[in-house]
């Protein structure tokens, strides 16, 4: 499917984001970074909101299938998959790209819980975590809803230590304690 400008746009802001941060990226940032007009900006999005709104659902959707498709291509059983999931992460870790996660960002510059990007980000976190709900479920493990949450909380802090201490052994130490978790 050819790309249009918007979503050229939307893309190319998108990794401007994932770079700078949101309030330390202005329109005219953007412009230069990107390439396009202030005036094509705002044909397309009344406000750099806007644009960050439509940045965030492309990331989620960009990067849940991603993370599906990997956890799936390392795992076939539903409780493997679960523990792939940090398999997964430590590969986007070691990624030189890796800046840590946009939407604990967002939710960082962007408090106020009735935000819509604050509301976006933790979409996708609730999106992510019902994944694994699902997985616990196909594993036939009791209360899947418990172990969903506590997976999130290990994938969570992760994603955290790997970002803010450069954490080499992240991914893998929660793995461990949620092979632990699984066991109980």
């Amino acid at each position: 499917m050819r790309q249009t400008k918007k979503d050229e746009l939307v893309e190319k802001a998108l990794g401007v984001f994932y770079q700078n941060g949101f309030h330390a990226t202005g329109m005219d940032r953007l412009v230069a970074e990107t390439g396009i007009s202030k005036t094509s900006m705002y044909k397309h999005f009344n406000s750099k909101d806007d644009l960050i709104l439509a940045a965030l659902e492309l990331r989620d959707r960009l990067f849940r299938d991603w993370m599906v498709q990997r956890i799936e291509a390392l795992a076939s059983a539903p409780a493997d998959r679960i523990l792939a999931l940090f398999d997964v992460l430590g590969e986007w870790f070691d990624s030189p790209d890796f800046k840590g996660c946009m939407f604990i960002k967002a939710s960082a510059e962007f408090p106020d819980a009735a935000h819509p990007i604050r509301r976006q980000s933790a979409a996708h976190k609730r999106l992510i975590q019902s994944y694994i709900r699902d997985l616990a479920r196909q594993a036939g493990l009791n209360d899947p809803d418990r172990i969903a949450r506590q997976m999130m909380l290990l994938k969570e802090g992760a994603i955290i230590a790997a970002h803010v201490t450069r954490s080499d052994t992240a991914a893998h130490d929660a793995k461990e304690a949620a092979r632990q978790l699984l066991s109980a």
